[in-house]
Formats: structure tokens, sequence, C-alpha cells
């Protein structure tokens, strides 16, 4: 019998630190739903799924105590991160403006390119998104 796995085949898995505020700020910024949350004894965020826009990501809390066996590290503990986000937006200046008005830093502003319009955040979390939708003109 064939694995069918519960997921889409391929998910991105964030990890933050503070994921109690990171799901807060997602929701904020994004709209984001949470669809799986599990907490852990110590306050931390063990696991959680979220739906952001027709879309869902795994994210959770750090745990530098084990990661030979988790393999990832937050952008804060790496100095940066090693994938940016495509999300893919009605409006991108609108998205943009709720996720600065949230406390993400503009690395590009809106602009409108040959295949959409564009603009690049980072979020509080050090992870970097790419907004594109439809051109303004």
């Amino acid at each position: 019998m064939a694995y069918t796995p519960p997921d889409p085949p391929v998910m991105p898995y964030l990890m933050v630190h503070d994921g109690p505020g990171a799901l807060d700020w997602y929701a904020r910024a994004f709209g984001a739903e949470v669809k799986v949350r599990y907490d852990m004894e110590d306050g931390r965020l063990g696991h959680a799924m979220i739906g952001i826009n027709g879309g869902d990501l795994y994210l959770a809390d750090e745990f530098p105590e084990a990661v030979e066996t988790v393999g990832a590290l937050t952008p804060r503990t790496l100095g940066g991160t090693t994938v940016t986000i495509s999300l893919a937006v009605d409006d991108v200046d609108r998205w943009l403006a709720r996720a600065v008005e949230a406390g993400a830093e503009v690395i590009r502003p809106a602009v409108d390119e040959f295949y959409g319009r564009l603009a690049k955040l980072r979020d509080p979390y050090g992870h970097v998104w790419s907004l594109l939708g439809p051109r303004r003109s």
C-alpha cells in the first residue's frame, strides 16, 4: 500500500524564537489561522501548522539541545535565513502594509515587474517573505 501523507507532500517548516508570539504575529500580519498546535511543558511551541491565504506551513520553537535530531536552527541563531518564502496575494501593497504595521521590515518595496507586483519583507523572527501579486498598472 502506498503511503499517503497527511499534509501536502512538500511543507515548509520554520524554526522561530518565541513560538507562541510567532503564532500571534503571523495571525496579525498575514491573517494566519492556527490549525494544529502542540505546546511543551516548558512553554515552548513544540509544533504548529498554520494556514495563510490558502497555503499551510509548519513552525516550532528552536530546540538547540536537540539540533542533531531536529536539524534546524532559527534565523536569529544562524545570523540570517537560507530560504525565502513566496506568498501569492491579491494586493501586494495591502499585505505589505499590514505586515509592516505588525512589525515587519521592508527589504524591497513593492514594484511592478514583468511577472507581477513584488515586495520582500523580513518578519520579526528573521524569515524573509516575497509577496507576489497582480501588477498595479
